[in-house]
């Protein structure tokens, strides 16, 4: 694509969406933000026709569903929003999907019958999620508590948004699957234990049944419905299919993919962990 494109990032003020941002605009690249407080708005539950105005002009689009694909309604909602920027003229599209997830691959389908250029990239666990999401609470807590503890390869969000620039911005993604990860899996525990170090704040982690994960999640400020629905995906995609790690990071980008470790150590020096 040329640099006169104009890049639609939706969820532009997330986690990934901002980080997307920021390279998009280091390359001089015309960004339009998709949020609800983006002008013009977006949300995923508004009529779909709000959304014809924000993909006027867009050729390429980043799509981001809050809050997972897992969620019910997801799969129509994306189907219905890949088929409106097609008949926009967006000519590519790339969808942010969860590994393992077998709703979230419906969700995927819609995308890949768009007519447009797609890319899917599959990310596991977001190293974030201990620092600017969910297990933030806990850590400050003290106690990581999900309803199993098997290996996951957490991914660095900045690999995923050097990922998902280039599958917008190069050529040579259409058609391709993506699955982000880590160099290596990780335990929850170990994951408690590298931050505890680090930290120097005593945090462990505690097997706790599927109702016990979002109750905490719940009394910790996540809406019920979400830490519900967060709960039972943990319960069913959190033994072991994801347990090992890939270098699709390398192959697209050319760099390593970063260690959780070391993700860790460096978000230590940054206070996050000692309010």
């Amino acid at each position: 694509m040329t640099e006169d494109t104009t890049y639609l990032v939706i969820g532009g003020t997330g986690k990934t969406g901002r980080r997307v941002i920021d390279r998009l605009n280091a390359r001089g690249l015309r960004v339009r933000v998709g949020s609800r407080s983006g002008q013009p708005p977006f949300d995923w539950n508004a009529d779909p026709a709000t959304w014809v105005p924000l993909l006027r002009g867009v050729t390429g689009a980043y799509i981001t569903y809050y809050p997972d694909l897992a969620f019910p309604g997801a799969a129509e909602s994306i189907e219905a929003f890949a088929r409106l920027a097609t008949e926009a003229g967006v000519g590519r599209l790339v969808l942010l999907s969860g590994r393992g997830e077998e709703e979230a691959e419906q969700s995927e389908q819609g995308v890949r019958r768009s007519g447009a250029q797609w890319t899917v990239v599959r990310s596991t666990w977001f190293a974030q999620d201990f620092t600017e999401h969910f297990l933030l609470p806990p850590v400050l807590g003290g106690v990581i508590a999900l309803p199993t503890d098997v290996p996951e390869p957490f991914v660095d969000l900045e690999d995923v948004a050097d990922v998902v620039v280039a599958a917008l911005t190069e050529d040579g993604h259409h058609g391709r699957t993506y699955e982000l990860t880590g160099p290596r899996p990780v335990t929850f525990a170990e994951a408690a234990e590298l931050i505890s170090a680090a930290s120097g704040r005593p945090v462990r982690f505690e097997r706790v049944t599927t109702q016990e994960c979002a109750a905490r999640m719940i009394a910790e400020g996540v809406p019920a419905e979400e830490a519900e629905g967060l709960a039972a995906l943990f319960t069913r995609i959190l033994d072991g299919r994801n347990a090992h790690a890939t270098d699709d990071v390398k192959r697209v980008t050319g760099h390593e993919a970063r260690d959780f470790a070391d993700f860790v150590r460096a978000s230590a020096t940054t206070g996050v962990w000692n309010p």
